[in-house]
């Protein structure tokens, strides 16, 4: 069943993943906001004309925030106190820092820069919370499509970032120091809506289950499964799990190094998770306002295409709804490598080999054919490292470690960030755009890691995902202690006996998975 064979229950599941997916516009917003407030003249002049490494200090603050947050708080509170309380205090969060954002005193950077901080905190907590959501309470079969909207929030929190950005540069004159203030202050919308949405959804039947609340798992799985045979089958393969993880793991951070399989699945996601911000794209979300100031005169041309490519972006990331549960996580990771890598080459060699006008920008058709490499280069990015990393991600841990794995390996994100992005404006200062040769290796070298030691995950449920990183089947397992015949499959007329009691002999039947 896809996207466009929908029944009620089935559009319930994509409104309840699409409230979760919000959270990913606070992030996609906030990476292109400050991006957007580099190419305004009051905002420099504002904070007083900070340099480099000042610059670059404003976006590690965040980075800093984020990667604590991600690291050690977001999947404790995920898990302690539900996902939907953890998108909920991360949406408080970002609300709490827009407003020390936009109304630092004047002159006070470190005041912005607090904010940036907060603004960290809030999208650790969110995003790790987000995620865990969408992949489990996704139906397997389309687990891919929706994650893929994950992704595409992001460009729709760049879109409204860009555009508001736009229309705020063509006014710049009149808007004064509200140039940037508008921009920033925009930011309280998407949280705001948040947080007025997400306790009305239900909580993850994987995170009731675990605190034991077995009926209310039931309940919400009846609001988006289509039959009662679905909903038992789950309901059972997610307490196998459980059981097989509490009797033979446990859960917490040390959870991480025990289990061999789980430590590959983590060390395999902190390199992807890294690899997405040094493919070149952290760049050119974060900086392509001063890249774009070396090939064009006009900050509103340059606000211009950053919004253009910011709506690029929502479509281009529209082809992971298709693309990913029908060529495979694998296969659109080093399809969109490669392509990435061929268009940093062709990008350097363009802006490097041709020669500047007389106030350091470029001819027309060369700073055309720069923007559209790159703009091709966001069509290889966005389904493929864009959405699939947050897919691959969110779906290869087991529960008892999901929230920990996904917060910690979502958040090296923001470490390769920060180390890149704290020098990249030297770097262009110094070498212009000989850096994106760099970049073109870094790609082709990301498109062989894949291709050696990546397993695709198309199709396989939660539950049986230990056993494709040569672990053992937590589901099976768990149906062995609990005394299941067929660990994967209940009788619909059976009744499930307590957590923590005996489990009474089930009669089983067939089902493919």
């Amino acid at each position: 069943m896809g996207l466009f064979s929908m029944t009620p229950k089935r559009a319930y599941n994509w409104y309840i993943s699409l409230v979760a997916a919000s959270c990913m516009v606070l992030y996609g917003y906030d990476a292109s906001v400050y991006n957007a407030v580099l190419g305004s003249d009051n905002w420099l002049a504002y904070f007083n004309q900070p340099n480099d490494q000042l610059i670059g200090a404003v976006n590690t603050a965040y980075t800093v925030g984020a990667v604590v947050s991600g690291f050690f708080f977001g999947g404790p509170v995920a898990d302690y106190f539900g996902r939907r309380f953890g998108m909920a205090a991360g949406a408080i969060f970002v609300i709490i820092a827009t407003f020390m954002q936009t109304f630092a005193p004047r002159g006070s950077i470190g005041s912005f820069i607090a904010g940036r901080v907060f603004i960290g905190i809030g999208q650790g907590l969110a995003l790790t919370a987000g995620s865990i959501y969408i992949g489990e309470l996704a139906p397997v079969e389309i687990r891919g499509k929706i994650m893929s909207f994950w992704q595409m929030f992001y460009s729709v929190g760049s879109f409204i970032a860009y555009w508001i950005s736009y229309s705020c540069a063509k006014r710049s004159q009149s808007l004064g120091e509200w140039d940037w203030k508008m921009v920033v202050i925009f930011q309280l919308m998407m949280p705001i809506l948040i947080v007025a949405q997400v306790f009305f959804i239900p909580e993850s039947p994987r995170w009731l289950v675990k605190k034991g609340k077995v009926d209310e798992a039931r309940a919400t799985l009846r609001r988006v499964r289509d039959t009662d045979q679905e909903v038992e089958d789950e309901t059972l393969m997610i307490r196998e799990a459980l059981e097989f993880e509490k009797e033979a793991i446990s859960s917490g951070y040390a959870a991480l190094w025990k289990d061999r399989s789980v430590r590959k699945r983590l060390l395999l996601a902190f390199v992807i998770n890294a690899g997405q911000q040094i493919t070149g794209q952290g760049t050119l979300n974060t900086y392509s306002t001063l890249i774009y100031k070396r090939v064009f005169g006009s900050a509103s041309t340059i606000a211009l295409i950053n919004a253009l490519n910011a709506t690029c972006g929502i479509l281009f990331t529209a082809n992971a709804t298709w693309t990913v549960d029908r060529f495979g996580r694998k296969f659109l990771l080093i399809a969109g490598a490669i392509g990435m890598g061929f268009c940093m080459i062709i990008v350097a060699a363009v802006e490097t080999s041709t020669p500047d006008l007389a106030d350091g920008s470029k001819s027309h058709s060369v700073a055309v054919s720069i923007v559209f490499l790159l703009f091709l280069f966001i069509f290889f990015y966005k389904p493929s490292w864009g959405a699939t990393i947050w897919i691959w991600t969110s779906e290869i841990f087991s529960m008892n470690v999901r929230a920990q794995a996904v917060g910690m390996a979502s958040q090296t994100q923001n470490v390769a960030n920060a180390i890149v992005q704290q020098f990249f404006p030297l770097f262009l200062t110094n070498c212009g755009f000989y850096a994106f040769y760099m970049f073109a290796g870094i790609n082709f070298l990301l498109a062989a890691f894949v291709y050696w030691f990546i397993p695709e995950t198309k199709q396989v449920s939660l539950e049986d995902m230990d056993s494709k990183f040569g672990g053992v089947n937590h589901v099976d397992k768990g149906g062995d202690l609990m005394g299941v015949e067929d660990s994967h499959h209940a009788d619909m007329d059976h009744t499930m006996g307590d957590l923590s009691g005996k489990q009474p002999r089930v009669e089983r039947k067939e089902v493919a998975v």
